[in-house]
């Protein structure tokens, strides 16, 4: 990766020329900082990968343990866990849609599935359309698992007898909350006293400020039937080639042994052999852009105390997204609106992340320096 000392990131100028989600949905004039795309090149490795399996006509079905073999190779070198065995995964189109068929494969219609919110908001639209219920057990006033909160919610969901899941996100994603080995194995022994399946969304595991270990959840004593979803979609700017794998802990593998053999029937071929080039030879990459996200983590809460102070702000230990509390400026529940229709700047919606999101918004700080002071400036002038 070419750098500079502004970081990884691509010119704004130049990010605008792309015409994925991010530059399209909303006017030329508006700067959007929402949805989790980065502002970045990709990685080297990547593009050689890909580019020759475009130059050699590779681009039929997908198929192999590469992508798994990278994984676990990468989560033995970065966090310390030898337990990924390639032989309990399964590639599946994307973690979304990966979470849906490892909740099919331990819950039924009409179970309960616990989330913690303020989460991602497609955990809500994807357990409501495959007919589960929706159970919330809010995080704590800081950001972090409220295990009280949430005993109570599984005795909420098992009540009569009936199957329960636990949906965990992992690093958090609005707060790039990093969950602590404590708090995980105490969550595998409420999910085993109360008879709830942990099924855990580790899409933002790469992407750690630096000095800060990820725990995988399959990681810690008593996860053993956990499943997990693992991708290089965000850590190594790679939506538009999904893949993901799902990881069955010991006591998951007759469970993912269950999975349907058309799952894998949507999953992309190139998307594969992104993935596993990222995870297999990306690493130096990885952590340029890691340092940029820490450095502009520290920007923005400089230009926010500075400009807008009675924002909070509390830079979290993964992810490249910021979660802002923006109710002490009375702009309602929905600050987000208001600073996209004054000030063109487009952030996330914090009501979309379920209960506690009201008055809130997120922002995306895998972008350049001007381009994260721009959308402060912008916020900024859209209280005048």
């Amino acid at each position: 990766m070419t750098t500079s000392p502004q970081g990884p990131w691509v010119p704004l100028a130049r990010a605008r020329q792309r015409t994925s989600v991010k530059w399209r949905v909303y006017p030329p004039d508006v700067l959007p900082v929402w949805v989790a795309e980065m502002d970045v090149d990709l990685a080297e490795p990547i593009v050689e990968a890909v580019g020759s399996a475009l130059r050699a006509g590779d681009l039929g079905y997908a198929t192999g343990a590469g992508y798994a073999e990278a994984v676990a190779g990468f989560a033995a070198a970065r966090w310390g866990w030898d337990g990924l065995a390639p032989a309990r995964t399964a590639i599946v189109p994307d973690v979304m849609l990966g979470v849906v068929e490892m909740l099919k494969l331990v819950t039924v219609p009409g179970d309960t599935v616990v989330v913690n919110p303020p989460v991602y908001p497609p955990f809500y639209a994807f357990l409501r359309s495959m007919d589960r219920r929706v159970r919330e057990a809010p995080l704590d006033d800081v950001g972090r698992l409220d295990l009280t909160g949430l005993a109570e919610a599984f005795t909420a969901a098992t009540a009569g007898g009936r199957g329960a899941a636990y949906l965990l996100c992992s690093p958090h994603n609005p707060t790039g909350t990093v969950h602590t080995v404590d708090e995980l194995a105490s969550v595998a022994e409420l999910a085993a006293r109360y008879g709830v399946r942990v099924v855990v969304d580790e899409i933002h595991a790469p992407v750690t400020a630096h000095g800060v270990t990820f725990v995988p959840y399959l990681s810690v004593p008593g996860a053993d039937d956990g499943l997990s979803l693992i991708s290089a979609s965000k850590g190594w700017h790679l939506a538009g080639l999904k893949a993901a794998l799902a990881v069955a802990g010991p006591g998951a593998a007759d469970d993912l042994a269950r999975l349907p053999e058309e799952v894998g029937h949507g999953v992309n071929h190139l998307g594969v052999i992104a993935h596993a080039a990222a995870f297999r030879d990306g690493g130096g990459w990885l952590d340029t852009v890691r340092t940029g996200i820490d450095a502009n983590r520290l920007l923005l809460a400089d230009l926010l105390a500075t400009q807008l102070p009675q924002v909070r702000y509390a830079p979290g230990e993964a992810t490249f997204l910021a979660w802002l509390d923006c109710r002490a400026l009375g702009l309602g529940d929905d600050p987000a609106a208001v600073f996209l229709d004054r000030g063109r700047v487009a952030l996330s919606a914090g009501g979309d992340f379920g209960s506690g999101g009201a008055g809130h918004a997120r922002l995306n700080l895998a972008a350049a320096p001007e381009t994260i002071a721009e959308a402060v400036r912008r916020m900024t002038a859209s209280l005048g």
